[in-house]
């Protein structure tokens, strides 16, 4: 039988207007960080004269770095490109990873999203070009609607410099407790004078997908003799395709079968009747098992596209215009295939056979008889564009005065305009096997469109009282919006017994009663050659005697057969939502330098202060309703540096931080999964996460590009929230209407389990904190520091993180009994995201000409939170990365390169159970091989 759905997100980008902002700070804006890393990287430029010694290449890119770091008060480490149009990395996350305390999250083979220090994305504050930024996108498994930042929307080579500002300023934005992230672009000012540019040819290569890809990027700058006039301009192209191949179980759970070993566990076969408990039925009831084990194939399908453009004017050293602009477009594409069986709510017809269990309570192996088989074709198509234009006018108003005035727009808009699935059904398939055995490798035999907008307005000052005191001062005031909306269209129509249906292609169908079963049953419409296309899974990891090929639905054909796009689009209750929030706060700040004792030292301290006036809006019960509130927060912070000798820094700070709650969870209303009969709400009461932040390090800086470095650091989060859960109610007590429900699901297609007392209503809390340290080691050893010659080309980067957290979370866990409820209870474990272990290292060799190097990175296990059907804290496997890149200029002008990502083909395992361990998905996705040239002039 066939069956389709479809998701359409559409919303009109709503138009801001343009904010301006007076900044009044030497250091700290924008320019001023990217002028920084340039007169870094100018320091390490030849020289004309003497028998000075060169560094260039990446050596220069890491002196440049370290000259940011040591040369802040706070706790700052950096990444350089190379050169103009040239960063080290394939992607900004996976730059940013090779920075201690920094670990990434991969989606569809790719660095997404990253965690500082033990805490996830949602945690960190982005800035581009010095203005707040949130770059939303809809690419892996899911989209990305809330405060995180997805840094797969941008191609990396329109970035100069990434800065992480580990510890807070009051003249820092607030909103973060885990870092603030500078992405920078060019200065025209501080390059060469006269017309330079550069041009990048690579061809990008991946062994599964077997497809190979352009990466183009050039960029052209100009800078007048007198350096008071510059211009330049930069785009970068991609196009990519990946596959991933692996297997996923949709987490495991507990339900109750038809028979178990020939022993009947319902008065009646397959439907209705009453449960007979027994040894067999109640063992294989209170185990968990798969729910739907399957295996297929994700092919990602990926294409950017991204625009700068700078020009800055300097008529004199005390004045400095620019305006920059930013332009990325970032299309992707997801389809999978997959063959599968749907335990999930569809237990009571199936008749269990020869079940296994292992000491955690899982069905690890069976055949099943009577088993719902289905192959599965979906298709989402999406489109992310980014958008930010600002201007800046830096002054000198007299030796001890200075201002910047700033003012620009930035937005992201992420649409998904179609998302597809077609699906093929056998509701009585006999002699469906699975084996667990291998939790990792399973035998398997078959028988919303968001807006993000920022308005900002800022007016900082900045006084030098004298040579070693300065005090600033300003205020702020930010608008950010989120808007949501999503529909469906879905042409399931039978389960409730005598459905017709008329479309303009397929005719009219009658369905079976829901009470029938077997092969005689009709409930959609016939399959047939024209509708379908064959499916051969590659090599996904699976073990020998597994099914690896069957039929899959023909997406065009079966949409076109069942009108699917012809059908009125209804709301997506749930995902018509939005929030708008706005900030008006201040700060005074003092920054001091001096000696006490004979020991050099550098401080800042101050205080900022924050309002927040939140209105938000969803559809409560079908009908729209709106929420607002405010709060405020006081958030005093101070930075110390201390130099004992010319080569050692002691760092020390505190700080109380705020991170305003997910925009997610703010919404009223909720959706209703008729799958799982989970209905979930949002909070618009939600407390921000409140911390106080401790920070206490040391670096060494015992030769030219070198350090050691050992830091110390603790946060003590006052608030976090909570999953909160009621379970054993009916859907009527929800007060939502049943058109809210997927018609698909299984509680649409029978209305008779919406009154039954087996759905969850979920929501999110304000929750008691926590506590999480650590301890980050970090070397940065060129051998020139200890020997000549050739083996002084060679050097070392590594870094080690150790975190200890804890936090208790509300968790539904197994059922007791054969079919009763999910039991709530408190759990103890890591916070969120946090790896308790990560390491990563590279070795180099670089002496001008020729450059190699290799980049191993590992992150340790870790949970992402609750799960759900009775499995406690769902996250991800250890996992070891490697990287490897070989450069040789051939001339002054012309650079060939030879590149591998994801050399290892590292698996990425998913678990749903922290303890239990049991399977959720296991997929790899090949290695990239990226080769090409680059021209410089």
């Amino acid at each position: 039988m066939i069956k389709s759905g479809s998701r359409e997100f559409s919303k009109n980008a709503t138009k801001f207007l343009s904010a301006v902002s007076l900044s009044v700070l030497a250091v700290g804006t924008a320019h001023a960080q990217d002028a920084a890393a340039d007169n870094a990287a100018a320091e390490t430029a030849p020289a004309e004269e003497g028998d000075a010694i060169v560094v260039t290449g990446f050596r220069a890119s890491l002196e440049a770095a370290l000259n940011l770091k040591r040369d802040s008060v706070a706790a700052v480490d950096a990444i350089v490109a190379e050169d103009i149009a040239k960063f080290p990395d394939q992607n900004l996350a996976e730059s940013l990873q090779r920075i201690p305390g920094i670990s990434i999250s991969r989606d569809g083979g790719e660095g997404r999203s990253i965690t500082v220090r033990g805490l996830s994305s949602q945690f960190t504050r982005v800035r581009v070009n010095g203005m707040e930024t949130i770059a939303t996108s809809t690419d892996g498994a899911s989209a990305n609607r809330d405060r995180a930042f997805d840094f797969n929307v941008f191609a990396s080579e329109l970035f100069s410099s990434l800065v992480v500002r580990k510890t807070a300023e009051a003249s820092l934005d607030e909103g973060s407790l885990g870092a603030v992230v500078d992405l920078n672009t060019g200065n025209p000012l501080a390059g060469r004078a006269g017309l330079n540019g550069a041009l990048s040819v690579v061809g990008s290569y991946n062994d599964l997908a077997k497809d190979l890809g352009p990466r183009l990027a050039g960029l052209l700058s100009w800078r007048n003799d007198a350096g008071t006039l510059g211009a330049s301009i930069s785009a970068a192209y991609s196009k990519t395709s990946t596959l991933e191949l692996g297997n996923n179980s949709v987490r495991w759970a507990q339900a109750r079968f038809d028979g178990v070993d020939a022993t009947n566990c319902f008065t009646t076969a397959n439907s209705g009747g009453t449960y007979v408990s027994s040894t067999a039925c109640d063992r294989a009831a209170t185990a968990f098992h798969p729910r739907i084990p399957r295996y297929g194939e994700v092919a990602h399908d990926r294409e950017r596209l991204g625009l700068t453009g700078s020009v800055q004017y300097s008529p004199s050293d005390a004045t400095k215009l620019s305006i920059d602009a930013l332009f990325s477009k970032y299309d992707a594409s997801r389809e999978e295939q997959w063959g599968e069986v749907l335990l999930r709510s569809n237990e009571r017809s199936i008749n269990v056979v020869n079940p296994i269990y292992d000491a955690n309570n899982n069905m690890i192996s069976a055949t099943l008889n009577d088993a719902w088989v289905r192959t599965e074709h979906y298709l989402r198509e999406s489109q992310t564009k980014f958008y930010q234009v600002g201007g800046t006018w830096d002054q000198d108003v007299t030796d001890n005065l200075r201002f910047t005035a700033l003012g620009g727009v930035s937005k992201s808009n992420a649409d998904i305009p179609v998302e597809t699935t077609i699906i093929f059904d056998d509701r009585d398939a006999q002699g469906y096997s699975y084996d667990y055995t291998d939790m990792a490798r399973p035998k398997l035999t078959f028988g919303t469109n968001v807006t993000n907008r920022f308005k900002t307005a800022q007016l900082r000052t900045e006084w030098d009282v004298n040579e070693n005191i300065t005090l600033k001062a300003g205020a702020v005031w930010r608008r950010f919006n989120f808007d949501a909306e999503a529909y469906t269209r879905d042409t399931a129509v039978c389960g409730n017994g005598g459905t017709s249906r008329v479309t303009s292609t397929a005719g009219t169908i009658t369905c079976s009663a829901s009470s029938l079963f077997g092969p005689t049953a009709v409930y959609g419409f016939a399959v047939t050659p024209a509708l379908s296309q064959s499916f051969s899974l590659g090599n996904a990891g699976q073990p020998a005697g597994n099914t690896n090929g069957w039929l899959v639905p023909n997406l065009d054909a079966a949409a076109a057969f069942t009108g699917l796009y012809s059908l009125t689009p209804a709301n997506d209750a749930g995902n018509i939502r939005g929030v708008q929030e706005t900030t008006k706060g201040a700060y005074l700040q003092a920054d001091a330098k001096g000696d006490v004792l004979g020991i050099e030292y550098a401080l800042n301290a101050g205080i900022r202060y924050a309002k927040t006036d939140q209105s938000s809006y969803g559809l409560v019960s079908g009908v729209a309703a709106t929420v607002t509130r405010s709060y405020d927060d006081w958030l005093p912070s101070a930075n110390l540096a201390l130099y004992p000798t010319e080569s050692t820094i002691v760092r020390v700070a505190v700080a109380d931080v705020m991170t305003r709650p997910t925009l997610g969870s703010l919404t009223p209303g909720g959706s209703a999964d008729g799958f799982n009969y989970r209905v979930t709400s949002g909070n618009p009461f939600l407390n921000p996460y409140r911390a106080r932040n401790y920070d206490l390090s040391l670096e060494w800086y015992f030769a030219p590009q070198a350090v050691l470095s050992l830091a110390l650091f603790q946060k003590d989060v006052g608030t976090f929230t909570q999953s909160a859960s009621i379970t054993g109610a009916t859907f009527a007590q929800t007060g939502l209407p049943a058109s809210v429900l997927s018609p698909a699901s299984p509680a649409a297609l029978n209305p008779a389990q919406q009154a039954e007392p087996r759905w969850t209503l979920a929501t999110t809390v304000n929750g008691s904190g926590a506590k999480l340290k650590g301890i980050e080691l970090a070397a940065q050893i060129p051998f020139s520091a200890f020997t000549d010659g050739m083996l002084s080309n060679f050097g070392v980067l590594a870094n080690a993180t150790f975190i200890d957290s804890n936090a208790s979370f509300n968790v539904q866990g197994p059922a007791i009994a054969p079919g009763g409820a999910l039991q709530n209870a408190v759990v103890s474990n890591t916070l969120g995201n946090v790896t308790k272990k990560a390491f990563n290292g590279t070795l180099y060799y670089d002496d001008g000409k020729f450059s190699a190097r290799g980049m191993l990175s590992y992150r340790g296990r870790y949970h992402e939170g609750a799960s759900g059907t009775g499995n406690i804290l769902e996250g991800y496997g250890a996992t070891t990365n490697f990287d490897a890149s070989v450069r040789y200029k051939l001339t002054e002008w012309m650079e060939v390169s030879l590149e591998g990502n994801n050399l290892l083909d590292t698996y990425r395992y998913r678990f749903t159970d922290f303890d239990a361990d049991r399977n959720y998905e296991n997929n790899h996705f090949g290695r990239t091989i990226l080769f090409g040239a680059r021209f410089k002039m």
